[in-house]
């Protein structure tokens, strides 16, 4: 869990690999990048147009995680396929749902 997932401040953060217009809104599991590093593989229905395919993924993560949207926030990569993502919360119910995390 190390490398996916960060506790720091009151929050965890970890990286997302976001695929919009991907036909569906949906969490997709972890998946391995070559350096290695992991991230959470994420597809929404929605256009990578004026941040519709961001508030789209946060709403997901929301609804995922069981957590406010407003606690949710792309701390970097906003225009990026790959974000890091940070949930202000319980750290250790985040990082314990997050680590859970299947397909």
């Amino acid at each position: 869990m190390a490398d996916r997932v960060r506790i720091a401040g009151g929050a965890v953060s970890f990286h997302v690999r976001l695929t919009p217009k991907g036909g569906r809104d949906a969490v997709e599991g972890w998946e391995a990048a070559s350096d290695g590093s992991e991230h959470l593989k994420a597809r929404v229905r929605a256009v990578p147009e004026d941040g519709k395919a961001n508030t789209a993924l946060v709403a997901l993560l929301a609804d995922r995680f069981g957590v406010p949207k407003s606690t949710i926030r792309i701390v970097a990569g906003a225009t990026a396929r790959l974000k890091r993502v940070e949930i202000a919360g319980d750290t250790a119910v985040l990082a314990a749902r997050l680590e859970g995390v299947t397909k």
